[in-house]
């Protein structure tokens, strides 16, 4: 006798309902909240000292020496100071400074052993101009702390508690900088391939866990008036809405960054297998290369250093508010020589590959959007979410990420901002040539699996 039609779903629902109901649970929701908070305060210190240090560097100091803007050779010492800084690290601290970034931001958790490598490899490295960005290590700040907090309160021999948990305190660091819990938790969803009451047992302690960490983050923002650095675009082009020019040129521009990115990722790729050996004199050798194609920025176009240096935050907010402020050529340059030195820094560096991508595909778009029928607030959305669709293998994920960067303007941008996340994420696996493995350093950033 077969069962029911509805039986399979009638017993997922009744285990949900009683993993819920289950007192253990509660207690694991209640203890998210609890350390929302802690992880959202270390988060924001993490940022708020990074920023300060980073502009230090590339404001501070070059006005203190004479200079308006950073000289075109500026990136060269900063990068071989910080290759010579994340050397040690890599090769004599435990987890080698974090994941290698090229490996996406899935993995197994980052430790509490190994959590001190990974942030002073990117508080002393990422603020000198190593092209990444901060969300790998802040993820290994939340899983890092959440899995110190399992063991201090003696619960370390539950290990499906502590993996929640550590995904958790992940989510809810890179919340604050994603633009809250919603877009941590989307990625959460499409990254850990989960369904049914799996999805449902995860998802909740991460959304309360995000929730309270940007609710802290926020305020602690406005109580001090630090700068924290997080993905925004306070100011974007005039509003426009997508029209056919806008897809018979965006939807090749997507399927052009999605080959950009996917040909950065191979050269970060081939550049693990190049530092596996003699690694703290090719690690230098690496951060000097990113260090000249920074400068080769410089010097090509007569534009500061610092917009192809560092993650890209703050050269996203000034090509979203002023589009036009730079030349085709100046765009080329900036996709080819930041390009490469990110390429470079995925595979030898440490930090977060999602940052810089999103530049790069927001500079490719907008160098394009000069095509006839093609806008720049369309090319903008596009641009975005194609690639992080590409460096991230998340297209629903990188959909809602532009959706929230383009604020207003996402309504009408919606269709071609979804169209170009999947021919973006289409094109990046017809692409790549080589599966991802896992190489170089032990300990990731988080549990979701994002990346391809």
């Amino acid at each position: 006798m077969t069962a029911p039609v509805n039986a399979v779903p009638e017993r997922a629902e009744q285990s949900l309902r009683q993993t819920l109901l289950s007192p253990g649970y509660r207690r694991l929701l209640l203890l998210c909240v609890l350390l929302g908070v802690p992880i959202a305060l270390a988060c924001f210190f993490f940022v708020g000292l990074q920023h300060e240090l980073q502009h230090w560097v590339w404001v501070s100091l070059p006005e203190a020496a004479g200079y308006h803007v950073p000289p075109w050779w500026w990136p060269l010492p900063a990068l071989l100071l910080a290759g010579l800084i994340l050397a040690p690290i890599v090769t004599r601290m435990p987890g080698g400074g974090g994941h290698l970034p090229v490996n996406g931001l899935g993995g197994a958790p980052v430790g509490p052993r190994a959590l001190p490598g990974a942030v002073l490899a990117a508080l002393a490295t990422l603020p000198l101009g190593v092209v990444l960005g901060p969300e790998a290590p802040l993820m290994a700040v939340g899983s890092g702390l959440a899995l110190l907090a399992v063991r201090r309160a003696g619960a370390g021999a539950d290990q499906r508690a502590g993996a929640i948990l550590a995904t958790a305190g992940s989510t809810a660091a890179i919340s604050t900088i994603l633009g809250g819990p919603v877009a941590a938790a989307v990625l959460l969803i499409e990254g850990a391939g989960l369904a049914g009451a799996r999805l449902v047992a995860l998802l909740l302690p991460c959304l309360l866990a995000s929730a309270t960490g940007a609710l802290v983050f926020t305020g602690f923002g406005q109580w001090t008036g630090l700068k924290i650095g997080a993905l925004a675009l306070p100011e974007l082009p005039p509003q426009a809405g997508p029209d056919a020019g806008d897809f018979l040129w965006g939807l090749p521009t997507a399927a052009l960054i999605a080959v950009l990115v996917t040909l950065g990722r191979e050269l970060g790729r081939r550049t693990v297998t190049w530092t596996r050996h003699h690694t703290a004199a090719r690690t230098i050798a690496c951060a000097t290369a990113v260090g000249v194609c920074v400068a080769a920025y410089a010097l090509i176009t007569g534009r500061s250093p610092a917009e192809a240096a560092l993650s890209g935050q703050s050269t996203l907010a000034q090509l979203a508010a002023h589009p036009h402020a730079w030349s085709v050529g100046a765009l080329v340059a900036l996709v080819a020589c930041k390009g490469l030195a990110w390429g470079v820094a995925l595979g030898a560096l440490r930090g977060g590959p999602i940052f810089p991508a999103v530049l790069l595909g927001a500079a490719t778009a907008s160098a394009c959007s000069g095509l006839p029928g093609f806008g720049a607030t369309p090319a903008l959305a596009l641009g975005v979410s194609a690639a992080a669709a590409a460096v991230t293998g998340l297209p629903l994920a990188s959909a809602v990420l532009a959706v929230l960067l383009m604020g207003r303007d996402a309504h009408d941008q919606m269709p071609l901002i979804v169209m170009a996340s999947v021919v973006a994420f289409v094109v990046a696996q017809l692409v790549r040539r080589t599966e991802p493995k896992a190489a170089g350093a032990s300990g990731g950033a988080s549990t979701t699996g994002a990346g391809p």
